[in-house]
Order: C-alpha cells, then sequence, then structure tokens
C-alpha cells in the first residue's frame, strides 16, 4: 500500500497520517511514514518523544548531502547538476524509527522561482520516486496541498490519493485543485475523508460538495486531538476514538482499492 494524504492546511491530513502508519505497524505491516509537509509535524503525529522530534533535520536542507548527490556548486544559480542523483541508501541512513514506525523527514525546497528545477527539487524528486516504485512497504505520505515531488511515472505507482476536508469551502476548493492535478499526472484514485464534524450538517455537506469524489470515512472533532497536540503526544495514544475512526477508513480504503483492481 502507498497512500498520498494531503489537504488545505490545518484540515487534519497529519492526523490521520500518524494514526493511519500506527494502525498498519499495530496490524504487523512494516511502515515507512514520509513528511513530505513545509510544516514538519508528523514525528509529532506517529508519537516521537519531542526531544527527538526537534533534532530532525528535513533532507530539504542537507546542503552538502544534496550537492554530493547532485554534484551541484551550492549556491550557483544556472549550473549543470545531476536530475538523477542516487537515492537507493537515503531512507536506510536518515530513516528514524519510534513506534514500530519508519520517519524520513524531506521537508520542501523553500527558494526560487516557482516551477524551477533546481538541485534541491530534483534530489527530492528522485527520492519520492524511489520509495514509491522501490519500497516494499506500507508508505504513508503526508503531502503538502501540491503535488510537487510527484511526476507521472511515480504518480501512478500511488495506490490512493486521499485528500482530507472539513465542513468548508475553502477545504473545499483545495479538494477540487487537487482532484484535478491529481488526474493530470494519472492518479485516479483520489479518495475524501471528513474531518471536525460536530453534527449530521457537517457530514452531509461533505457528501454534497465532494460530488464525484468518494467520501470514504468521517472523523468526528475530537477534544481528545487537540489536547495530545498541546501535550505533544499522538492522537493514537490519546483518543481511542479518533483510531476507531481512522481504523474503519483505513478498511473502506483497502475496500475500494480491492474493487478498483
Amino acid at each position: 500500500m502507498k497512500i498520498a494524504i494531503t489537504g488545505k492546511g490545518g484540515t487534519g491530513k497529519t492526523t490521520l497520517a500518524g494514526v493511519l502508519a500506527r494502525t498498519y505497524a499495530d496490524d504487523g505491516y512494516k511502515v515507512l511514514a514520509v513528511d513530505a509537509d513545509p510544516d514538519s509535524n508528523l514525528a509529532s503525529a506517529l508519537g516521537f518523544p519531542e526531544e527527538i522530534a526537534e533534532k530532525i533535520v528535513p533532507l530539504s536542507e542537507m546542503k552538502d548531502l544534496i550537492a554530493q548527490r547532485t554534484e551541484a556548486v551550492p549556491g550557483v544559480i544556472g549550473q549543470m547538476f545531476k536530475l538523477n542523483p542516487r537515492v537507493d541508501d537515503i531512507p536506510e541512513k536518515y530513516c528514524i524509527t519510534c513506534k514500530n514506525v519508519k520517519l524520513l523527514v524531506m521537508g520542501t525546497v523553500k527558494e526560487g522561482g516557482s516551477g524551477c528545477i533546481c538541485p534541491e527539487h530534483a534530489f527530492l524528486k528522485a527520492l519520492m520516486s524511489h520509495l514509491i516504485l522501490m519500497s516494499n512497504e506500507v508508505l504513508i505520505l503526508d503531502m503538502e496541498a501540491g503535488i510537487e515531488h510527484l511526476g507521472r511515472a511515480t504518480a501512478q505507482s500511488v495506490d490512493a490519493f486521499v485528500v482530507v476536508v472539513e465542513p468548508g469551502k475553502r477545504s473545499i476548493q483545495t479538494l477540487r485543485a487537487v482532484k484535478k492535478l491529481a488526474r493530470d499526472i494519472g492518479i485516479d484514485n483520489i479518495f475524501a475523508v471528513g474531518n471536525k464534524i460536530k453534527k449530521p450538517e457537517d457530514e452531509k455537506f461533505i457528501l454534497d460538495s465532494c460530488k464525484d469524489v468518494p467520501v470514504i470515512g468521517f472523523m468526528s472533532y475530537d477534544e481528545d486531538v487537540v489536547f495530545a497536540d498541546r501535550m505533544g503526544v499522538s492522537p493514537y495514544e490519546q483518543s481511542s476514538k479518533k483510531v476507531m475512526e481512522i481504523r474503519k477508513i483505513k478498511k473502506e480504503l483497502e475496500y475500494r482499492l480491492r474493487t478498483c483492481e
């Protein structure tokens, strides 16, 4: 299983990614969780101790490593560099493990023009392709709302793109944008998960708004998750209700993918 989870900031996608990864690990699977969001919080959602999470350096910020692999000179614009750097050894060298889940924090390219091809981007894209095409583990990708790390060949090997939405227009607009981008590069299995549900009207709004994007489950607004975030612990330990909801989502997702084969 290779699942990419995305959505507008604050919708709860990292909570879904973290708890989903933990459920697969507890079910006996080898799990690799990848934090590809600029606002890197997946370590906390997985339950990594704060003192470990704070020391994680995203791969995108490892300038010497990127320069070595791409043969680029740091700080030089308009130079030649490798578009297919070696990355097969990166997961083993830079993953950290906790709660039976391996975590790789990719980070994102924060500089340069929109759509630029820079050494950092080439490195991250090559790494993402390797993880999706070559990994023999359950792969959970916590993505930002865009899909910049994915190319066509890579995207077609993702089993599902799950967009977390909340009862609001801006969240639905993000879903529409992600759907278009995903379809453009060949991702067919796009699903939505509703979050922050407080009343039946919230579920109805999401079902009506998602239209042709299947909704595979809902997560209720949960004070235990808010408390977990405040305390810096995983919702997996703090909210049995959230774990139950996400296990139902996991079951529905697996069913949908089986019927699509």
